[in-house]
């Protein structure tokens, strides 16, 4: 039986410019497609009524290590370096596979409560083989859409962070690959999360990128973010080792040289800023517009949620503010006008969604309200006090809006979110990952009584 939502009288921004804004319009959704968005649509369907509501494509988070939600908040003052000696060398080693599994689980259910329907899981914590399997059923329970990048094991910093002479293992990467991913096709896919030149020794480099091409999986890797990996010279090493391509995604890019930027550009590489972690930890200036600038289409992402709120709204007000604040401080020191901006609210949310479709090689699938692509999709009480009167409906969602507003979430057509409430058993969500909280804090105090 054909399973029918209309979606009636919602504001529509459809992030598709064939299908434009929709001051008052109707999506029908048929077995998880969306198959028109018009003024007025008639139609055998259950009938959600968007009176109020801003409808847009739920959001897309392009790089976030989603296991660090049973540690959500411990490092809140942290700096990059502070991170990595406080996260990823005190807390990952102690990870179970059942703790990657809480977190998972409760991270990911945090992003369809916010309007995050597509979730690239950065996942460096595959500790045992055990540790993948656990995230990726975590992924699968929460019903998100996400690509599940596989990442190293955090045993050490020293093992693997720093000249690391330990590949990602091949043959897991295989099986894992074989196992959950025989078809691209599906809710969940797959990418391989690397850490790249500086981090790991050529050979390592080498041997991660020809594994993610003989899979043929997107690769996912950091550059140019603080004092340290900003003077690695990623991007022109990898240029130099002839490992560039447009598979891979390239994340915060806060230290790029204009030769690197073109580098990427050139390449067809993508690109995923983290604003507000880049500005609060020290990794650099988010660099939207320099992205923008070079031909590229940026896309945000959370990152940590150790140190930063888990939601796209913040990471839309992050980059607005500081690219402002950057060129404002510029012309000031130079006693120069400010020039008109091409920052603008409107290109905010096209970060937000349809360029995180993109840059997560899913914009065949979502990112737009257009007819035909997967239904993923969010709306947004506009009748709220934060929100209303509506003057400028992309105004309203990036710059007024919050998770509070964030009423529907629709994934592949499922209605995951109604109401203002998550249709999840979210108390054993959060059972689950108040457990792992504590026997994490256990395993770290007796590690160091020890």
């Amino acid at each position: 039986m054909t399973d029918r939502k209309l979606l009636r009288a919602g504001h529509v921004i459809s992030m598709d410019a064939t299908v434009g804004d929709l001051p008052k319009g109707d999506v029908l959704i048929e077995d998880g497609r969306i198959v028109a968005v018009r003024p007025e649509i008639s139609a055998d369907a259950e009938v959600l009524d968007m009176s109020g509501r801003i409808v847009i494509p739920g959001f897309v988070d392009t790089h976030r290590h989603t296991w660090e939600a049973s540690i959500r908040g411990v490092a809140p003052d942290a700096t990059l370096d502070d991170y990595f000696v406080d996260i990823l060398d005190t807390f990952a080693p102690l990870y179970t596979p059942e703790d990657v599994y809480a977190a998972n689980l409760a991270g990911a259910l945090e992003c369809i409560d916010a309007g995050i329907t597509t979730l690239v899981d950065w996942s460096h914590i595959n500790n045992t083989p055990d540790h993948p399997d656990a995230a990726i059923q975590a992924l699968g329970d929460s019903g998100i859409r996400a690509q599940y990048a596989y990442g190293s094991a955090n045993t050490s910093l020293a093992d693997y962070w720093f000249e690391s002479k330990i590949a990602i293992p091949g043959d897991d990467v295989r099986r894992i690959r074989a196992k959950y991913f025989g078809s691209d096709d599906g809710l969940l896919t797959m990418a391989l999360a690397t850490r790249g030149p500086g981090f790991c020794l050529a050979d390592v480099v080498t041997s991660e990128w020809a594994l993610a091409r003989e899979l043929d999986l997107p690769i996912t890797v950091h550059v140019a973010m603080g004092r340290l990996a900003g003077r690695f010279g990623m991007v022109e090493q990898l240029h130099g080792m002839g490992l560039l391509g447009s598979d891979t995604t390239y994340i915060h890019c806060c230290h790029l040289s204009e030769d690197e930027w073109r580098m990427v550009a050139d390449s067809g590489g993508t690109v995923s800023i983290a604003p507000q972690v880049e500005t609060q930890m020290g990794h650099g200036w988010p660099p939207v517009m320099k992205a923008v600038e070079h031909g590229l289409r940026p896309s945000l992402s959370i990152d940590v949620v150790t140190t930063v709120p888990g939601d796209m709204f913040t990471q839309i007000r992050a980059a607005f503010a500081a690219e402002r604040a950057r060129v404002n401080a510029e012309c000031w020191q130079a006693d120069v006008p400010v020039p008109e901006t091409m920052l603008t609210a409107r290109r905010m949310l096209e970060c937000a969604t349809v360029n995180g479709a993109h840059v997560a090689g899913l914009e065949h699938r979502t990112g737009s309200l257009t007819p035909g692509k997967r239904a993923d999709v969010v709306a947004l009480d506009a009748t709220a006090l934060n929100m209303t009167p509506v003057h400028d409906a992309a105004a309203a969602v990036t710059l007024c809006a919050d998770v509070s507003n964030v009423e529907t979430v629709i994934v592949d057509g499922e209605i995951r979110k109604r109401g203002g409430k998550l249709l999840a058993d979210v108390a054993r969500a959060r059972r689950l990952v108040e457990e792992s909280r504590d026997r994490l804090l256990a395993a770290k105090e007796a590690k160091r009584t020890a």
